[in-house]
């Protein structure tokens, strides 16, 4: 004898299918103005068109825009830490009363290892 409760038809397909109708997604939502103006000023940089109809699906904008984003700076200064981290850096060289190495105001990464390394605990 079972105590579980008995609910006939719960699983069957005929009711599956009735649920995934009444829980149908409806049309995806429509990007917004921001979004389309920043992937036609992305596609005129990149020379890319935009695909016909990618303004009705805000999610496909999106990886659109993902895909064709610039990549970060690279040029002369893109080794160079931020100012963020060089005020950081030099907060903390107050505190520990030292100095932040000279070649770590070239290196971003020597910058943030020193941080690490010299972070108050």
């Amino acid at each position: 004898m079972s105590f579980q409760p008995q609910f006939p038809g719960l699983f069957s397909a005929g009711s599956v299918t009735k649920v995934q109708r009444e829980m149908a997604l409806e049309q995806p939502l429509a990007a917004t103005e921001k979004q389309v103006s920043y992937a036609r000023i992305l596609a005129a940089k990149s020379g890319d068109a935009l695909p016909k109809g990618i303004e009705r699906d805000r999610t496909a904008l999106s990886r659109w825009i993902e895909v064709h984003k610039t990549p970060a700076a690279t040029g002369r200064f893109s080794d160079y830490p931020s100012s963020k981290q060089v005020a950081f850096a030099e907060r903390i060289a107050r505190l520990k009363r030292r100095e932040v190495p000279q070649q770590c105001f070239r290196d971003k990464t020597l910058m943030s290892r020193w941080i690490d390394s010299n972070k108050p605990r």
